[in-house]
């Protein structure tokens, strides 16, 4: 298939004030851009283009206040959402058990190494022996802790990456889902070579890297994620400044919707690591002592970088700006090459916001949070291109393994913004092209294949 059969070549030699919003950044146009995404010019990749279609609609779609009433709900409701700190001191044998049984399983598909060799019974075997079962008693210890930096969780303790397909080499299927800096997560088992912890985090549980968690006090703990003054990281990434002779504390990264607690301006003078802190925000990190033992270490985060005092508003606006911070990121199965997948992708914009999520896109899907518009199998497309035309900026569209943000009407056609490996739709022909996107991307919905046919749920983010 020629380009040019799919669209025109989008060509524009002034910029309009609109693109140059403090919103976003200066949308700078490339010579000669063209693309193989159907529906597609080059002018939809700027967040401007689509803020400028909402106007001045800034109203708050929820209150801070109905935000925590929101989350409290899905605490109490939803079983994929879990309060870590609130978990018993101890598990019965039985009880821990059933949690390792729940994430170190055998696959029932095939699944290979690297090399292409298929992983057998004796491979898992030797995986489940890693898991530490013979070690566990009548009655199990349950220590808290805070993730130290970008961490990972995986479906046992080890770091062999197993792909689906002999040939495929991009989705490590042992990959769970990431933590960050900040998050609290109630320790349960170690592994056989005392090298991982078994965590349950607030909307997970998988194992991690024992040397990113440090263990703390359940009540310092609580105080450090309950700290009513605190920062949240609005951008995709940023960074703690270099501070000299801390490797612990220098230019560690921080995704957004990590929320840090402030330090009172009492607890620092004039001069912080040799370096004035009057142009930073200076925050409270979490660090592993020698002894894997929690500490909490002034850090400066300087004014410049996109992070923000309190929550961000929870408006459309923010919504389409805080989806565009990650256009272009490459597709990340569970967190994975220090990106994310189509649910993190989402999650994370909506921690910005204080909004917590099931982790994946079945349980977002099929959860009864929100105002869900649910079809069922036997549900006739035209009745989903109905509900298509009543969407709002930031709805959630789920088909099974995936979700995707309503952005707005492109000449009366929905568009979408959402993390994506394949690419597949019907042309103009009415014949199939395949390619990929392998990232956060802007597309149309309508021409994708079977997307709309596969949609199961509609859902709007707002109290019920």
């Amino acid at each position: 298939m020629k380009t040019n059969n799919l669209l025109a070549l989008f060509k524009v030699s002034v910029l309009s004030a609109s693109m140059l919003n403090a919103n976003s950044n200066a949308f700078a146009q490339v010579p000669d851009y063209s693309t193989d995404v159907i529906g597609m010019s080059e002018i939809q990749l700027s967040p401007s283009h689509w803020l400028d279609k909402l106007a001045e609609d800034n109203t708050p779609l929820m209150s801070q206040t109905s935000i925590t009433q929101f989350n409290q709900s899905l605490v109490q409701n939803n079983p994929y959402i879990v309060e870590p700190l609130a978990m018993a001191d101890t598990l019965s044998k039985v009880q821990l058990l059933e949690k390792i049984g729940s994430i170190s399983k055998p696959s029932t598909h095939k699944r290979f190494y690297d090399n292409g060799e298929q992983l057998d019974q004796h491979d898992y075997a030797a995986y489940i022996e890693s898991t530490n079962q013979n070690a566990i008693k009548a009655e199990n210890p349950v220590t808290f802790g805070l993730v130290v930096k970008r961490s990972m969780l995986r479906t046992f303790p080890t770091l062999d990456r197993v792909f689906k397909w002999g040939k495929d080499r991009d989705l490590d299927r042992f990959q769970e889902s990431g933590l960050f800096p900040g998050d609290a997560v109630a320790i349960l088992h170690v592994s056989k070579d005392q090298e991982w912890y078994l965590v349950q985090a607030y909307n997970y549980l998988a194992w991690m890297p024992k040397e990113d968690v440090a263990i703390g006090n359940k009540a310092e703990i609580a105080a450090f994620k309950n700290d009513e003054n605190f920062i949240i990281v609005t951008g995709s990434k940023v960074f703690t400044n270099h501070v000299p002779n801390h490797a612990e504390l220098s230019n560690i990264q921080l995704d957004m919707g990590i929320r840090l607690p402030l330090a009172k301006r009492s607890e620092y003078g004039n001069a912080l690591y040799g370096q004035n802190p009057f142009a930073n925000y200076i925050v409270k990190l979490p660090v592993r002592n020698i002894e894997g033992k929690l500490a909490l270490k002034l850090v400066p985060i300087p004014r410049g970088q996109d992070v923000r005092v309190g929550y961000l508003p929870f408006t459309k606006q923010n919504l389409v700006s805080q989806s565009f911070k990650f256009l272009g990121e490459r597709y990340g199965w569970g967190h994975d090459y220090n990106a994310r997948d189509c649910t993190g992708f989402i999650g994370e914009i909506y921690k910005s916001f204080g909004l917590l999520m099931p982790r994946n896109s079945g349980q977002q899907a099929k959860g009864d949070y929100g105002q869900n518009h649910f079809f069922g199998k036997d549900t006739a497309k035209a009745d989903k291109l109905q509900a298509i035309k009543h969407m709002q900026v930031g709805d959630l569209i789920y088909i099974p393994g995936h979700v995707m943000m309503y952005l707005g009407e492109e000449n009366s056609k929905p568009y979408v913004i959402h993390d994506v490996k394949g690419l597949s739709y019907i042309d103009e022909r009415g014949e199939v092209y395949r390619g990929t996107l392998n990232g956060v991307s802007v597309t149309p919905l309508l021409p994708l294949k079977d997307y709309v046919n596969n949609i199961t749920n509609i859902k709007r983010i707002r109290a019920k």
